[in-house]
Formats: structure tokens, C-alpha cells, sequence
């Protein structure tokens, strides 16, 4: 951190951002990726680790990033996904009991790239009116910058979820109920969540709807991801193949995935939702929650047959959750589980080992009916 690193970060339409280097030095030194903000005030080193930023360079919107470090305690991954960090000002100390890290030494353990010194507020309102869009940052000269953010493809058609889902299934938590967790990038505080109730089998993004119903669960769980969901792999084929064999609750990434199942339709946002403040109504009940967000992309409102549309984000309209009037399933697009972020929403958990337990009540019941 004692010699300044001259920077750069160039948009695809041409706005040029001059910073200093923190973190690794990126590879030929240009780091490439779609530019995205997000608004949190804390918990940078949980929205740095969740793998729904795969394909992306966080531009964080508070101005005093890595004031209380980093600990193992708070990864949402093994490692980082995203392309790059960019903030305004890095703190020079970090002090907090449970830090055990500065957030420069993470930065380069994991061989990610930053950019400091930003006018982050310039740049915020610059993706707020032009939207997100692909950039690049480093010492490179600007015109090979320009060039890298150009042919940069950004998250629009991609598919990022191979990437970041898990090799092998693995087993968390010991609660009483089978869950089978779907992995399109799924948060560690997802699992803890699920883990205080169920069992948890979580599986490859594309492990086939047979293997899963193998496995007997009284649930299963779509969980969070990056890219776009109309390309994110074998699971749009194999996930209507679950719907109303089992109970479905999903979770942002998960959430899109659902509503394509039941033959409704996605968008790109312009910027998307990124923050730990959103204002989210559920219209059943008139009740405003205070929600984490993160996504590009959206459900559209209206396109999803057979639905109850549940919740609307209160700054936008953009259609937040549904309960599907036929089978058990539900999802949201924000994160309940947090990390960071506010807790208003961790009741949905709840709501799908309800969920569960409604399902196998009617399940046994049928099976006694039929018996005699």
C-alpha cells in the first residue's frame, strides 16, 4: 500500500475515471468486467464474496471501504467472483474485534483487482442514467482499456452459473427435513438458514430432476446466482420436471429460474437492484420490508401464468415475489437470509419449512385415503 499505482477506469461508452491501484495487480494489466454500484454501508467483504457478482466490478457507493477489515467468519464463498472492486477511499487501518485481515492483504490473497480514489458519486449517477455497462481498469494505456471495455460481453446472454456452482454435492446442517439445495452460486448464510431446519444436500447446477427426486426431500431450494437466467444451463429444462413433485422455494436467481419454469418471462434491468435498503411491500398484507437485493435481472410483471404476484419493490414496481396458486412453490427476488443486510425478511425461511410440513401432512393423508 506504500507505492501509488497509477489507474484507470474506462467505460465501454468512453468516461474515463483516473484512481490508484489497491489490491492484486490484474492480469496485462487490465481487469474487465460489467460495472455495477451497490449501496450497502457495511458488509463489503459479504457482497464482495457472493458469486452473484461473477462477470461484474462492484463500485461501492458509501465512501469508507475496509474500515473494520475482514474475517474468515463473514466469506459468503471460498473466494470472490467478481472482476474487481472499485471504491473511493481505502481506509488506511482497520480496527474491529473480530478483523483479521486488511481488506488490501484479501484483496491480494485472492488475486482481485481495485481501484481506488474514484469519484464514486460521479460515477454511481453516470450507471444510474446510461445504465450498467462493461468497463476496465488498470495501468494499461487508455486506449487499450478502451478497447478491453468494448469487447468486454458483460452478463446479458451469458451463462456465469457453471462457474461458480459447486463440483460435488456436500451435506450442511442436521434439521429434521430433506432439503435439496440447487447451487447457482448459493451464499453461505443461505445455507446456515436452511441448515437450522433441514438437512441440506446441496448439488451441482446441473444435476438432473431424477437424482433429485431419488433422494426422497421434502424440499427443494433455488438459490441465488449470476448471468442471465435464460442461458444459466441444463436446469431450464430439468426444473419443470420438479414443479409440483415437490415443494419449491427460490431465492433470487432462483426466483427468475421459477417464473421461467412456469412460463413466464425475464428482462435485463437497466442498473438492477444492489444495496442493502430496498423497499419491498408484500400486497397481501400491506406490510413494507426493508430488503438486500442484488440482480440485473428481472420477472416481468404479468408474464407468469397461474401466480399470485406477492411483493413489489416500493422505488421501481419491479415484481419482487409469488406463490404459485396451484403447486407449493414460492420465491423472491431479494435475499431474506441478508449478509449483508437487513433481517425484515428471514421469515420466508420459516415459510418454506411450512411449507414443507403442509405438503407431507397432505401427502401422508392421501396415502391413508388410498389405503383404505
Amino acid at each position: 500500500m506504500s507505492d501509488i499505482r497509477e489507474y484507470q477506469l474506462v467505460l465501454a461508452d468512453g468516461e474515463v475515471f483516473e484512481g490508484e491501484g489497491i489490491g492484486a495487480d490484474p492480469t496485462n494489466g487490465v481487469a474487465t468486467g460489467e460495472v455495477v454500484f451497490n449501496t450497502v454501508l457495511s458488509g463489503y467483504q459479504e457482497v464482495i464474496t457472493d458469486p452473484s457478482y461473477a462477470g461484474q466490478i462492484i463500485t461501492f457507493t458509501y465512501p469508507h471501504i475496509g474500515n473494520y477489515g475482514v474475517n474468515a467468519a463473514d466469506d459468503e464463498a471460498a473466494r470472490p467472483f467478481c472482476r474487481g472492486v472499485i471504491i473511493r477511499d481505502l481506509a488506511r487501518r482497520h480496527s474491529n474485534w473480530r478483523s483479521e485481515e486488511h481488506l488490501d492483504a484479501f484483496l491480494r490473497r485472492h488475486n482481485l483487482a481495485g481501484i481506488a480514489g474514484i469519484d464514486t458519486r460521479r460515477l454511481t449517477r453516470h450507471i444510474r442514467d446510461s445504465g450498467a455497462m462493461p468497463g476496465a481498469f488498470g495501468p494499461a494505456d487508455e486506449a487499450v482499456l478502451r478497447a478491453a471495455a468494448k469487447a468486454e460481453p458483460g452478463t446479458d446472454g451469458v451463462n456465469l452459473v457453471g462457474l461458480v456452482s459447486t463440483k460435488e454435492s456436500y451435506v450442511v446442517g442436521n434439521g429434521p427435513r430433506k432439503v435439496v439445495a440447487y447451487d447457482f452460486g448459493v451464499k453461505a448464510t443461505m445455507l446456515r438458514h436452511l441448515g437450522e431446519f433441514a438437512t441440506v444436500t446441496v448439488v451441482p447446477a446441473d444435476t438432473p430432476a431424477v437424482e433429485v427426486m431419488a433422494m426422497e426431500p421434502d424440499g427443494v431450494f433455488l438459490s441465488n446466482g449470476p448471468g442471465d437466467p435464460e442461458v444459466a444451463g441444463p436446469i431450464n429444462d430439468e426444473l419443470p420436471k420438479l414443479i409440483g413433485e415437490v415443494p419449491i422455494f427460490g431465492i433470487c436467481l432462483g426466483h427468475q429460474l421459477l417464473s421461467l419454469a412456469l412460463g413466464g418471462r425475464t428482462f435485463k434491468m437497466k442498473f438492477g437492484h444492489h444495496g442493502g435498503n430496498v423497499p419491498v411491500q408484500d400486497v397481501r398484507t400491506g406490510k413494507v420490508e426493508i430488503t438486500a437485493q442484488n440482480h440485473n435481472f428481472a420477472v416481468e410483471i404479468g408474464s407468469v401464468p397461474n401466480v399470485t404476484e406477492t411483493h413489489f419493490c416500493l422505488n421501481d414496481g419491479a415484481l419482487e415475489g409469488l406463490v404459485h396458486n396451484e403447486y407449493p412453490a414460492f420465491s423472491v427476488q431479494y435475499h431474506p437470509e441478508a449478509g449483508p443486510g437487513p433481517h425484515d425478511s428471514r421469515y420466508l425461511f420459516d415459510e418454506f419449512a411450512e411449507l414443507m410440513d403442509e405438503n407431507s401432512s397432505r401427502r401422508v393423508s392421501s396415502d391413508g385415503k388410498g389405503a383404505a
